[in-house]
C-alpha cells in the first residue's frame, strides 16, 4: 500500500493567487473618492431647473370638433393627421378623449411646457381682486313683468305659428291622397292618354 507524500516544508503546492488587500484597498478607496468628486462636478455643472407654477388653461380644449366625423388614414400619413387626438406640444396621438385630458393635465405636458406640478399659492389680495373683477363681470340683470309677458307672448305666437304649418301640412297631404284616388278610380285607357299612368300603385 502506497503511502501519501508529504509536502515538503515551505513549499506552496495551494496553486492559488495571493492578493495584496491593502494595494487593493487603496485602489478601492481611490475610486469611490473619484466617484464623489465626478458627481459634485457634474451638479456644479448643471444647475437645478426652476419651473414656472402651474396655470390654468386660458383656451378651450377641442374634443367634439371631428365627432362623427369619417376620416381615411393611412400608414404614412403624419400624426397629426392619424386617428386620435394630436398633442404638438408633445409629438404624440392618444386615441380617446379621457387619455387625452390625462395627458394634458399630466406631468409630462406639463413640463414640456415649462411647469411644474406645484400651484402658486395665492395671497390675499390676489384673492380680493379676483372676486373683484368677478364681481364686476356678473352685471345684475334687471327682469320687469313686462319681460315676463313678453317673453310668453313670443311663445305663443312660435306655438301658433308651428301649428298653423302643421294644419296646412295635412292638409296638402289630403289634397295628394285625393288627386291619387281619382286618377285610380278614372278609366285606365283615359288616364294613360292624359298621361296618369305612371301614378298608379303597383300595390294590389
Amino acid at each position: 500500500m502506497a503511502q501519501p507524500r508529504s509536502n515538503a516544508v515551505g513549499v506552496d503546492n495551494t496553486f492559488r493567487r495571493k492578493w495584496d488587500r491593502e494595494e487593493f484597498l487603496q485602489k478601492a478607496r481611490e475610486r469611490e473618492r473619484q466617484e464623489e468628486e465626478d458627481r459634485f462636478k457634474s451638479k456644479d455643472k448643471a444647475p437645478p431647473v426652476q419651473r414656472k407654477p402651474l396655470k390654468h388653461r386660458d383656451y378651450e380644449v377641442d374634443l367634439d370638433s371631428r365627432l362623427g366625423k369619417t376620416q381615411v388614414v393611412t400608414p404614412i400619413a403624419p400624426l397629426s393627421q392619424q386617428a386620435g387626438y394630436y398633442c404638438a406640444v408633445c409629438e404624440c396621438v392618444v386615441k380617446d378623449s379621457a387619455n387625452y385630458l390625462d395627458h394634458i393635465n399630466g406631468k409630462k405636458h406639463q413640463r414640456a411646457l415649462g411647469m411644474s406640478m406645484r400651484v402658486e399659492r395665492a395671497t390675499l389680495q390676489q384673492v380680493q381682486e379676483r372676486f373683484e373683477s368677478l364681481k364686476k363681470r356678473k352685471v345684475p340683470e334687471s327682469f320687469s313683468e313686462q319681460d315676463l309677458d313678453e317673453r310668453i307672448r313670443k311663445q305663443q305666437e312660435e306655438e301658433e305659428e308651428r301649428k298653423r304649418l302643421r294644419r296646412e301640412r295635412k292638409k296638402e297631404k289630403k289634397k295628394e291622397k285625393a288627386a291619387q284616388e281619382e286618377t285610380e278610380d278614372a278609366d285606365p285607357d283615359m288616364a294613360a292618354m292624359m298621361g296618369f299612368g305612371g301614378f298608379k300603385s303597383s300595390k294590389k
